[in-house]
């Protein structure tokens, strides 16, 4: 089975490639790397002592992906493609509905266009809003997104969901991911965000690096038992392995799935930090700042739909999630730019 993995030199991406790789699949990426190094899929081929075929473009580009799609014959396309930056998408919501929006519909009539009907799309816990019920099933609806880049994903479930309702031979499987945190046990691939994280476990392995001086904690006065968020942390490998069992889904002519990828553990920020200490044995300094517009205190799944369905759970704990994030950022102090140590 060939796939097209859309942004798999990303974070989530590359070590879903990895995965397929190690299940047989022929992989193919897709990636612009304006938010990637091309460092990862040289790592990409150490790691799996295959070769990885890459092109280097964008989904935007209806030209590109006839061609791709022209020459390669894709059976699915796993689509993680899109800018991500929450606090971003709020200043830039043009490019964020341009780009993600209208890339992935330049995507799909490519697909349509060369009988390629195999969706998995990397959507987001975003789409539910400040949820209904706690824990989130599937059957939650889904809420007032509270940024431009939370409704870029729930427009593009929405699209696909039309899409597949319309014309039958779709099978579109929408996988709403929790907060991916870790990295591969090698430490050779790994989360690179650019400039600031915007999310909590990069932040502290900064601080823990020396890239930063201390977490900024965005409000400790929630209804948690804390008094700092709660969300739920899923291991990137796990989350991974998540797609390899969607694309099994996928061969069964599934129609259209969506389905939670998390733990069903809640952890505070506060929770994180200590386990990161207890994990590695670094102190995180921290001060408290004032709550982030359109945050919510409490947010984890139900990921029981998935193992039901699927045949797949989270199997690393909170702790390996911990160790392996700093494993990765302590080889790789710059991320991946000056990160190499051989």
């Amino acid at each position: 089975m060939k796939i097209l993995v859309t942004g798999g030199a990303g974070y989530i991406g590359s070590h879903t490639v990895l995965e397929l790789l190690a299940s047989g699949y022929d992989v193919f990426v897709l990636d612009n790397l304006s938010n990637a190094s091309p460092k990862v899929m040289e790592r990409l081929e150490e790691l799996s002592g295959q070769t990885v075929r890459f092109a280097e473009g964008d989904i935007r580009d209806k030209e590109l992906l006839d061609q791709l799609f022209a020459d390669e014959h894709f059976d699915a396309v796993i689509h993680f493609a899109g800018l991500k930056a929450v606090g971003e998408s709020v200043q830039k919501p043009l490019e964020y509905y341009e780009n993600n929006v209208g890339g992935t519909l330049t995507l799909l009539q490519s697909m349509r266009d060369h009988g390629c009907k195999n969706m998995i799309f990397s959507s987001s816990a975003t789409v539910y809003g400040d949820p209904a019920e706690i824990p989130i099933t599937e059957n939650c609806p889904k809420g007032q997104c509270t940024n431009p880049y939370g409704w870029t994903k729930s427009m593009l479930e929405q699209i696909m969901m039309d899409l597949q309702k319309a014309d039958p031979d779709w099978n579109v499987i929408l996988l709403r991911y929790f907060n991916p945190i870790g990295a591969h046990k090698s430490g050779r691939i790994g989360e690179n965000p650019n400039g600031i994280p915007n999310n909590l476990m990069p932040y502290i392995t900064q601080v823990a690096v020396g890239r930063l001086p201390q977490l900024s904690v965005f409000g400790n006065d929630y209804d948690t038992p804390d008094g700092t968020g709660v969300r739920d942390y899923i291991h990137v490998v796990d989350l991974a392995r998540g797609h390899v069992c969607a694309v099994r889904k996928l061969n069964e002519n599934c129609g259209l799935k969506v389905y939670n990828l998390g733990t069903g553990e809640g952890y505070s920020v506060l929770d994180v930090v200590n386990n990161f200490k207890e994990a590695n044995g670094i102190d995180i300094p921290y001060v408290i700042k004032p709550r982030r517009a359109g945050d919510i205190a409490t947010c984890y799944c139900d990921p029981s739909l998935a193992k039901t369905e699927m045949g797949w759970e989270a199997e690393y704990g909170i702790r390996d999630m911990c160790a392996d994030s700093w494993n990765w950022q302590k080889n790789n102090p710059n991320g991946y730019e000056t990160g190499d140590t051989e």
